[in-house]
């Protein structure tokens, strides 16, 4: 089922200016009815605006309308051609967790070391997900603490074995490309 946009907002608005019941609120933004119920106690979401769903074309004042006067109806999210037609988004940029962040430097210096030619910096700061100016840090013997140690990004869990398999094989690949 598709949900609004901000849906705990929704929520909010929906609570304080509808006679929705929680049930309702809970099932059309796809939250727990005790968070719809905290919102209306004011222990949940605080300090948070409400998002008007009929402004932003969510939804219909007649399709509030209708709900409150039947505690079994649920309300309908407005169909739009132009967001059923959006492509699905892409993948979010990975989280590393704190204990992986410090091991970031150790990873770039096993890959400087193991692959100096093949991997451009651009390429190592995408698999350890750090930045091209580290990575040109580390390689110049710049950076602002010793790293003496290398560590494989794939023993880490900073990136894939297939991940670098695949980095490796486009260099390669565009190496080959270059030559002929």
């Amino acid at each position: 089922m598709k949900y609004p946009l901000m849906p705990k907002a929704t929520a909010i608005w929906l609570v304080e200016n509808t006679a929705l019941t929680f049930d309702q609120i809970a099932e059309f933004c796809g939250l727990h009815e005790l968070e719809v119920q905290g919102i209306a106690d004011g222990e949940v979401a605080v300090g948070m605006r409400g998002y008007d769903p009929i402004d932003n074309n969510q939804l219909t004042k007649e399709e509030i309308e209708r709900c409150e006067k039947n505690n079994n109806a649920r309300l309908n999210l407005i169909k739009s051609e132009i967001i059923e037609d959006l492509p699905p988004r892409k993948k979010d940029a990975k989280y590393t967790p704190l204990s992986l962040r410090q091991e970031k430097p150790y990873a770039i210096l096993w890959l400087i070391k193991r692959y100096p030619t093949e991997l451009t910096s651009s390429q190592i700061a995408k698999l350890t997900s750090s930045t091209k100016n580290t990575v040109e840090a580390i390689r110049n013997g710049t950076y602002r603490e010793a790293v003496l140690e290398a560590k494989s990004p794939m023993d880490v869990g900073l990136c894939t074995y297939k991940d670098l398999e695949r980095t490796l094989n486009r260099t390669r690949i565009k190496k080959v490309d270059k030559d002929s």
